[in-house]
């Protein structure tokens, strides 16, 4: 029987659900490898810190929800767009980057900014 390989992007998406949805220690058993570098300046370095500060999120904010935009995969790498919405009707937009190596998630790097009131544009940004 043959199964359909899955993307690094796909696992990205479903590492980033899983976690971000409050079951860190399963996405980090599932999708990260021995290693994991961190480069949130508000996360630990390493698989543990990574697990601690997104069970700590769940805790504290339980009805958060996010939607992926768009994913892009080259290589190694993935980059994630997602929309976020935290209680009380904050928005967010992140920007993830996933870096792999054989299949699993070895280093991570973001970028979040709120979304303001008011744009001078008026686009949306996702």
């Amino acid at each position: 029987m043959l199964t359909a390989k899955i993307s690094n992007k796909e696992k990205a998406i479903a590492f980033y659900k899983m976690a971000y949805n409050g079951n860190p220690t399963e996405a980090v058993k599932l999708y990260v490898g021995d290693k994991y570098i961190q480069h949130n300046p508000v996360v630990g370095d390493g698989k543990q810190s990574f697990i601690d500060y997104f069970t700590k999120m769940q805790e504290e904010y339980p009805d958060k929800s996010i939607e992926f935009v768009r994913s892009v995969e080259d290589a190694d790498l993935v980059a994630l767009h997602t929309h976020q919405t935290w209680p009380g009707n904050d928005e967010y937009v992140t920007m993830d980057f996933f870096r792999f190596e054989d299949g699993k998630i070895v280093e991570h790097w973001d970028a979040i900014q709120q979304i303001p009131a008011e744009s001078a544009n008026g686009n949306k940004m996702y």
